[in-house]
């Protein structure tokens, strides 16, 4: 039997209030009672509501909308082209760098002069 007198008591944030959630892809709105701290408002309905931006949600993501899109907001797949870029040119100039010490030196050495006739 689960004991009533154990439940910690004021652990439950105490500042629920109705915050509009836009996506930020798509523009959708949704109205929710939330936690989340912003500095940002939106007026809907003409009622002024604190505004929390987020870059995905069920409105956008291509599992509820059936839609495959690909979504990179902040520059994630350019940059991460940019590194693996950088990579291979770096493998490729320290593989450049190895074929040249491993590279048999040629002998500048002068044949030996002839005396005499």
């Amino acid at each position: 039997m689960y004991n009533l007198l154990s439940m910690k008591k004021d652990i439950h944030a105490k500042n629920y209030r109705p915050v509009v959630f836009q996506d930020i892809s798509n523009g959708e709105t949704f109205l929710t009672k939330s936690t989340a701290k912003t500095e940002e408002t939106i007026k809907l309905d003409g009622v002024e509501y604190p505004l929390v931006k987020i870059h995905i949600s069920s409105a956008s993501h291509p599992f509820f909308t059936g839609q495959e899109k690909l979504l990179d907001v902040e520059g994630r797949v350019d940059k991460f082209k940019a590194r693996a870029k950088a990579a291979a040119e770096a493998r490729e100039k320290a593989a450049n760098k190895v074929k040249k010490s491993k590279a048999p030196k040629e002998n500048k050495k002068e044949a030996p002069q002839k005396l005499g006739k």
